[in-house]
C-alpha cells in the first residue's frame, strides 16, 4: 500500500489533463483543415496536422507531467498511419481521428501496469469514434449540434464555480481563451463556394462529438477506481 499526504493529493489534483483545451484545439483544427482539404493536396495539410496532434498530446499529457513510451508509441501510431494514408491519397481520414484525440490520450493516460488498458473499453471507445464521425456527417445537413460550438468559452467559466478547478488558474485561463478564440475562428473562416456546409457548422458538430466522447473517457471504470482506492491511502 503507498501512502499519500494532503500536500501529494493536492498536486495529483493539479495535474489533470487540460481536456476542454485539448477539445477546442481539434475544432480550431477540423475547421482550418477541412476548409483547405478541397484546395491543396493533403501533403500540403501533413503540417498542420502533425502541430495539432502535438498540440493536443501536450494539453492531455503535458500537465500530468509523465508519460511513458508506450503511452507516446499508442498515442502517436494511429496518427502517423493515417497521415500515410492521406498522402497516398486514400481519404483524410486523419481529420476523422482528430475528434477522438483528446479521448484516446485520456484512455491512454490511465494506461499503467497495475491497470492495463481493456479490450472491452477500447471497443467502447472505437464504437464512439465511429458514432461520432456519423453524427458529425449528418450534422452538417441537421445542423442543431452546432449549437455546442458555444459550449467551448461556457465550460470554464461553469467550472469556476469549483474550489478545484480555480486551484488551476492557468489552466482556467488558457481553457477560456482558447474557448473564445475557436468560436472566433470556426465563425470569421468563409464558406468556400459551391459548399454545402458552412466551417462553423463543422466546427460545431466536432465540439459537441469531441466534448462527448471525451467526457466518456474521463469516467474512471469502476475496476480502475477500486484499483486505486486500494493502491492508496491518504492521510
Amino acid at each position: 500500500m503507498r501512502f499519500m499526504t494532503l500536500r501529494d493529493a493536492k498536486a495529483t489534483s493539479a495535474r489533470r489533463p487540460w481536456t476542454v483545451a485539448g477539445v477546442c484545439v481539434v475544432v480550431a483544427s477540423i475547421a482550418l483543415l477541412l476548409f483547405r482539404v478541397t484546395q491543396v493536396p493533403p501533403v500540403q495539410l501533413l503540417p498542420g496536422y502533425v502541430v495539432a496532434y502535438l498540440v493536443i498530446g501536450a494539453c492531455i499529457f503535458g500537465p500530468t507531467g509523465k508519460v511513458s513510451l508506450q503511452q507516446a508509441g499508442a498515442f502517436l501510431l494511429p496518427g502517423v498511419l493515417l497521415a500515410v494514408l492521406a498522402l497516398l491519397n486514400l481519404g483524410f481520414w486523419a481529420g476523422g481521428w482528430l475528434l477522438g484525440l483528446p479521448a484516446w490520450g485520456l484512455l491512454l493516460s490511465q494506461w499503467t501496469p497495475e491497470n492495463p488498458l481493456r479490450i472491452g473499453r477500447l471497443l467502447e471507445f472505437l464504437g464512439l469514434l465511429v458514432l461520432g464521425l456519423t453524427i458529425f456527417t449528418f450534422n452538417a445537413i441537421y445542423p442543431i449540434l452546432s449549437l455546442g460550438l458555444f459550449l467551448l468559452p461556457v465550460i470554464p467559466v461553469v467550472r469556476l464555480a469549483y474550489p478545484k478547478y480555480r486551484a488551476r488558474p492557468l489552466q482556467a485561463a488558457v481553457e477560456l481563451v482558447l474557448g473564445i478564440a475557436t468560436v472566433v475562428i470556426a465563425l470569421a473562416i468563409p464558406t468556400p463556394e459551391g459548399s454545402w456546409s458552412s466551417p462553423w457548422t463543422l466546427a460545431g458538430g466536432g465540439a459537441t462529438v469531441g466534448l462527448l466522447i471525451a467526457y466518456w473517457a474521463l469516467r474512471i471504470p469502476k475496476r480502475s477506481r477500486r484499483l486505486q482506492l486500494n493502491d492508496t491511502a491518504i492521510l
